[in-house]
Order: C-alpha cells, then structure tokens, then sequence
C-alpha cells in the first residue's frame, strides 16, 4: 500500500490549524497577562542596558514563554495550508511509473495534473462539491482504478458514458466509427517490432503504439452510466480498462495536462528536453 499523502496532509493542516487557534484562545491571554505583570514589576524592562531588563527578560522566559509545539504550529500552518489548497483544489505533482503511456509519457516523466477542471473535490473522501466539466476522449486522466482505491493511474480516456467500444486487429472502433491513425515508424526493440502512428481521438491528436508481436486482445463493450473507459497509448503494454473494468466518475483525481521535467533516477540527472503540454 503506498503512503496516503492526502490524509497525512489534511491531519498536519487541521493538527497545526487546531494547535494554533487553541493557544490563542485558551493559551496566549495567560502569558500576556504574566507579561504585563512582569512589565510593571520591572519598569525599566526596555532599558538596554541595567539589571532590570535582564532579569525581565529572563522571567519571561521562564514564565511566559510560548509552548515549543505552538512554535512549530506557527511557523508550518500557513506553509502547509498553501500546499494543502494548491495541491487538493488546483494543481498536483505525479511522476509517470511505468511504460503504459509510451510514448506519450515515459518512464520518470514528471507531471502535472488539473484537479479542478472536472470538478472541485473534497481532500481524502473524494465527494465533488462543484461541477465544471467532463472528461473528453482523448483527454489523460489521473484516476483511482476500481481495483485499487489508493493508488493513482494515468490513461487516455476513450470511451465516455454510454459509448460503444471495440478493439479488433489493433484498430480502435467508437460508436461503430475507425478511429483514424496515420503510421509514423516501426522502432525494433528486441524481439519486439513497435508500429508508433499518430491517433486523432476526439479533439486529441496523440502518439500511440502497438507491438504486432503480440495478440490483438480484441474486445467489444458499452461504457456504464457514469464510468469512463480507459486504455493507454502504449496499447499492447497496458494494464487498463481491459484489464481491470471501467472507471467511475468519482475516482476522477484530474486531468495530466503538462510535463515539468524529467528524472529517471536519483543517480541521474534531472532533464528539462521534455517540458511542455500534453497532447
């Protein structure tokens, strides 16, 4: 199971949030008091120089100096807030694990994802509260495959709801219509012969490729009311929606619309040759 990071987040921002608002209230009227106090005990506390503003500062040191944990909550609250609000509601960082997309994205592809453009979605429970668009064929988009609930997945969206979808002799078939592709190259690999051709789905004009050493997997499927069928452009390398069934529209997490850099390994240094816009 991999780390839920959205949960850890959401309980150091209410954690910190909490800690803070309940020194304030409860807390901080306290050492003002102590600090007016000490402030008439020693009237010359602001004097730089004198025995008076040492031992003043020195007794509220000890007597009303603020708790190390309401230190911290201070100083992380409003960091951890920025990253909580950009990262839940706006843009999230993902880096590409595996080889399905290629070669639209590659392994150790850094990425960036809209998480407002289908709708604003609450942290951890995933219930949308605002709804702004859908998703389109063609459209890459990081969801939660109904096989496994906490772990992210990127594929391009072919199928919407209540389509029509085929696959025969690796050629892609929606509501009954070719989905047109232009051949571009054959790229031995190994035994491998990898055909890479230019796919035109929906408004999307994106690499895709198929290995012809392999079978077809040929398939015909409507897509359910409110899921999304999903496959990657690395067709004959892909675990998706052929694999592990449709997707629903509440395991949305946004759409990959950038690429930021790429780093395949610690040991490795980080490029910037792949930056820009997903297609």
């Amino acid at each position: 199971m991999e780390i839920n990071f959205p949960l850890i987040l959401v309980v150091l921002v209410f954690g910190s949030g909490l800690i803070w608002v309940f020194d304030t209230i409860f807390l901080a009227p306290g050492r003002r008091r102590t600090i007016q106090a000490l402030r008439e005990q020693y009237p010359r506390w602001q004097s730089e120089k004198g025995s008076q503003a040492q031992d003043y500062q020195a007794k509220v040191g000890q007597l009303a100096a603020e708790p190390v944990s309401v230190e911290y909550a201070k100083s992380f609250f409003p960091v951890l807030l920025v990253v909580f609000v950009l990262r839940s509601f706006l843009v999230e960082p993902f880096q590409i694990p595996s080889s399905s997309m290629v070669p639209t994205l590659q392994v150790g592809d850094y990425i960036l994802v809209n998480k407002f453009t289908y709708g604003i979605r609450l942290p951890v429970i995933r219930t949308k509260v605002f709804d702004f668009n859908q998703p389109q064929r063609g459209d890459v988009m990081v969801f939660f495959p109904p096989h496994m609930s906490d772990t992210y997945f990127i594929k391009r969206v072919v199928g919407l709801p209540g389509d029509h979808i085929s696959y025969r002799n690796k050629q892609l078939f929606v509501n009954g219509e070719v989905v047109k592709f232009e051949p571009l190259a054959v790229l031995p690999d190994g035994k491998s012969r990898y055909h890479m051709s230019l796919e035109a789905l929906g408004s999307s004009n994106h690499l895709m490729q198929t290995n012809h050493q392999r079978p077809a997997r040929n398939f015909s499927v409507v897509v359910k009311p409110g899921h999304y069928f999903m496959m990657g452009d690395n067709r004959d390398n892909s675990s998706d929606s052929r694999v592990w069934g449709q997707v629903p529209e509440q395991a949305i997490v946004g759409e990959a619309f950038a690429i930021w850099m790429h780093w395949n390994s610690f040991s490795s240094i980080p490029s910037f040759s792949r930056v820009g816009s997903i297609e």
